[in-house]
């Protein structure tokens, strides 16, 4: 099998996925993946694709990450590997589709408005 490459994003969050066949080794910007992340829920997040193919320990994945914070970083690895998986065996296409796994979030944060402490935050009101 040749090494798939896809991409993902969330918010800010860009994650380069390279695939292919091997152990089970996931590094991220070449560090080892429970190093990466140390939260458990973060890591259940990013290995749900290949949990719901039953394929966790026969693909090698490398990951480049830029931006963004833990969360959106693992919802774009997430949203990179369930694409290489419907680029290897696209009968997976189904069951990512109904899991949510291949739409991306298109929620982004909102521009600070002239006048205004945030977005939409106002400054408070005094009518004496």
């Amino acid at each position: 099998m040749e090494t798939v490459t896809t991409i993902g994003r969330r918010k800010t969050a860009i994650a380069r996925i390279y695939l292919n066949e091997g152990k089970g080794n996931i590094s991220i910007n070449n560090k080892d993946f429970k190093e990466y992340f140390p939260l458990e829920h973060i890591r259940h997040t990013i290995l749900k694709p290949l949990e719901l193919i039953s394929s966790i320990g026969i693909y090698d994945i490398r990951a480049i990450l830029d931006g963004g914070g833990f969360t959106g970083q693992a919802k774009a690895i997430q949203l990179a590997i369930a694409r290489a998986l419907v680029k290897v065996n696209p009968e997976n296409k189904h069951i990512f589709r109904v899991n949510g796994l291949l739409t991306r979030d298109p929620r982004e944060v909102e521009r600070k408005k002239p006048g205004k402490k945030k977005a939409r935050k106002r400054f408070q009101y005094s009518k004496r």
